[in-house]
C-alpha cells in the first residue's frame, strides 16, 4: 500500500462516525492494493453521466469541513466553476463503499471526487495530454493529496487514456444541468461589436432613421487577488478570503517561462463595477495588489 493510500484508508476509518464519515475522501494513487478490474472492459460501452437537475445532497455539502490539518470550504454553486490540474483515479480498493454523497462508489460508473464542488455536480474533465473528454458526476470528496485537484473513477480514467500514467493534466468545467449543451457566451474584444440586424426599407421621402447605438458584449472579468509559485500559499489565501465571506473563489494554476504559479482569482464577475468593488473589498481585508483581469 502506498504511503498516500494509507493516509488516505486512514482517514476513512478516522471519520467513521458522525457527519465526517461522509467526507472521507478516495485514493489518490492507482497501486499500492488498488488498480483496474483484471479483466477486460469494454469502456467505450461506458456512457457519460447525463446531466440532469438533482437536489443538493444532504450528504457530503457541509460549508466546511477538516481533514489532514486543512480545512476545505464547499462551494454554493457550480456556476462558471474551471479549474486545471492533476487528476488522478481510483478502483478496487474503494469499489463499493459508501461515498461521501451517500452513494455506494462504482468503479464503472463515470463519476469522480473533488474537494469543494458541490455534491452531485456535472462536470466535463478534459485530458489536456490527447484531448479526450468526458462527462462524470462528482460524488465524492477528494483527493487530498496537495498536488491533485480531481480523482476519478476507474471507468472515466480508462475512456480518458491516463490509466498507464496514473495522472494526468486535466480542465474541469462544470455543466449547468438545464442548459447542458450550452456553450459558455462569446466574449467580443473590446471595439468591436456585433453585426447589426438589417432594417427594413424606409418608404420614399421619409427622414433616414437615426443609427442605434452599437453595443459590445459584456466582458467577463476576475480580479486577481495573488499569485504565488507555492500552492499552499495560494490554498492559505484562498480559505482567508472565504472564511471573510468572499465568494466564488478559485485557485487557476498557470504556466510561464519561469516555472508553474498558482493565481488566487474572484469571479466571473458582473462588468468592470463589480470587479472594482471587489477589488476595494480586498484592499480593506489587507490584500496587497489586488488587479482586474478580462477573461
Amino acid at each position: 500500500m502506498s504511503e498516500a493510500k494509507g493516509r488516505r484508508a486512514g482517514h476513512r476509518r478516522l471519520f467513521g462516525c458522525a457527519a465526517l464519515l461522509l467526507l472521507g475522501g478516495c485514493g489518490t494513487l492507482p497501486h499500492g492494493g488498488d488498480g483496474g478490474p483484471g479483466r477486460d472492459v469494454d469502456v467505450s460501452a461506458i456512457p457519460d453521466a447525463v446531466p440532469r437537475v438533482e437536489p443538493r445532497s444532504p450528504y457530503g455539502n457541509p460549508s466546511s469541513y477538516f481533514v489532514r490539518g486543512r480545512r476545505y470550504h464547499v462551494l454554493r454553486s457550480s456556476r462558471g466553476f474551471v479549474q486545471r490540474g492533476i487528476a488522478s483515479w481510483y478502483g478496487t480498493k474503494f469499489h463499493g463503499r459508501r461515498t461521501a454523497g451517500g452513494e455506494p462508489y462504482d468503479m464503472y460508473a463515470m463519476t469522480a471526487a473533488h474537494r469543494t464542488l458541490p455534491i452531485p455536480t456535472f462536470v466535463r474533465v478534459t485530458n489536456l495530454r490527447n484531448g479526450r473528454s468526458v462527462i462524470v458526476r462528482i460524488n465524492d470528496r477528494g483527493p487530498f493529496a496537495r498536488n491533485r485537484v480531481l480523482d476519478l473513477s476507474w471507468a472515466a480514467a480508462a475512456k480518458l487514456g491516463m490509466l498507464p500514467r496514473g495522472t494526468a493534466p486535466v480542465k474541469i468545467r462544470a455543466i449547468d444541468p438545464r442548459r447542458p449543451g450550452a456553450r459558455p457566451s462569446p466574449v467580443v474584444a473590446a471595439g468591436h461589436a456585433p453585426a447589426p440586424a438589417l432594417a427594413r426599407p424606409a418608404p420614399p421621402h421619409a427622414p433616414a432613421p437615426k443609427p442605434a447605438p452599437e453595443r459590445t458584449a459584456p466582458r467577463r472579468v476576475y480580479v486577481q487577488a495573488g499569485a504565488f509559485v507555492e500552492l499552499d500559499n495560494a490554498e492559505r489565501l484562498r480559505d482567508r478570503l472565504l472564511r471573510a465571506r468572499v465568494h466564488a473563489v478559485r485557485i487557476s494554476p498557470a504556466d510561464r517561462d519561469a516555472g508553474r504559479v498558482y493565481r488566487v482569482r474572484i469571479g466571473p464577475l458582473a462588468g468592470v463595477p463589480a470587479a472594482r468593488r471587489m477589488v476595494h473589498t480586498l484592499e480593506h481585508l489587507g490584500v496587497s495588489g489586488p488587479r482586474l483581469v478580462p477573461d
